[in-house]
């Protein structure tokens, strides 16, 4: 088995795609027309995103991610030679701060944001 993609349940996922391109670089994939689903260009596992409204038909509960509130017990990492200038990129897209580049114990620069949604974002160095 392999891990085939991250869904992150949104309000706008044009919109969070307009971000994610803007803040972080990545390139933006495919759209459905009904903007219900869409999916940046990763690599061979996909991050995509999914409206409230489709999430919902899918006979489960969940909790929305919300801004306001505490970041849920999850992260996307996003991995670059140059961490201090992504997370400023990231910042003036409209991320939100939570805490600037540092160098842990084990030689790696780490950084965090959160997203336009509220979503924990990690911006790395490569191990």
């Amino acid at each position: 088995m392999k891990m085939g993609y991250t869904l992150i349940y949104v309000d706008d996922v044009a919109k969070t795609m307009d971000f994610y391109a803007k803040a972080f670089g990545l390139e933006k994939g495919f759209l459905h027309e009904s903007h219900q689903y869409g999916e940046m260009i990763t690599g061979e596992t996909k991050l995509g995103f999914v409206n409230h409204e489709t999430a919902g038909s899918h006979g489960f509960e969940y909790e929305k991610i919300q801004a306001k509130k505490v970041a849920p017990g999850i992260e996307i990492g996003f991995v670059t030679k140059d961490v201090k200038k992504a997370y400023q990129t990231a910042v003036k897209a409209g991320a939100s701060a939570v805490s600037q580049p540092t160098t842990k114990p084990w030689g790696q620069e780490v950084s965090y944001v959160r997203d336009c949604n509220g979503l924990l974002i990690e911006i790395c160095s490569p191990m």
